[in-house]
């Protein structure tokens, strides 16, 4: 298995442009939400407790966050168990609202990732690694860490293997 430094060192080549990270931010929680209110419907009562499929997929990925790093993966299941509340007090409404806020979230949040990749003028990183849709998720937990001034360590170990985020350009070039 990949270390944290590695999946995400191979994540951030493909998020160089800050624009493009900015996008991130916003598309990638849109998609992680989308995924947890469609894939909440469906489900089964096993002993009181709602069992979803997005409960099953969540629960995956927290674990293989938690292997990749502690810290990370604590985190990561925290705002997972955030997506997995609103995909079920979503999924509890009629089917319009469910699937009008599960489509129109992934719908959305895609939209805004291509934006961020246009800047970036590279396609995004799952199309050549498909991993690249479970690390998308961690990579902005990490981006956002490293604006907090945390993590310092990991932050130039991934800038010594992707190279370091591009300097802005003048607002003539946006």
């Amino acid at each position: 298995m990949k270390s944290l430094v590695e999946h995400l060192s191979q994540y951030a080549a493909y998020h160089r442009d800050p624009r493009n990270i900015a996008t991130h931010f916003v598309g990638i929680p849109l998609i992680v939400l989308a995924v947890a209110i469609l894939l909440s419907r469906p489900g089964w009562d096993a002993g009181g407790a709602w069992v979803s499929p997005a409960l099953v997929v969540a629960g995956w990925a927290a674990w293989f966050y938690l292997r990749l790093d502690t810290r990370f993966g604590l985190v990561m299941g925290l705002l997972l168990g955030l997506c997995l509340w609103a995909g079920q007090v979503l999924a509890e409404q009629d089917t319009g609202v469910w699937l009008g806020a599960g489509v129109g979230a992934f719908v959305a949040g895609w939209v805004i990732q291509f934006v961020g990749h246009y800047y970036e003028g590279r396609k995004p990183a799952f199309v050549d690694d498909i991993s690249g849709l479970i690390i998308g998720p961690l990579f902005v937990v990490a981006e956002l860490g490293f604006l907090m001034g945390l993590c310092p360590a990991l932050k130039r170990a991934i800038e010594m293997n992707a190279g370091p985020v591009r300097a802005r350009r003048n607002n003539a070039a946006l």
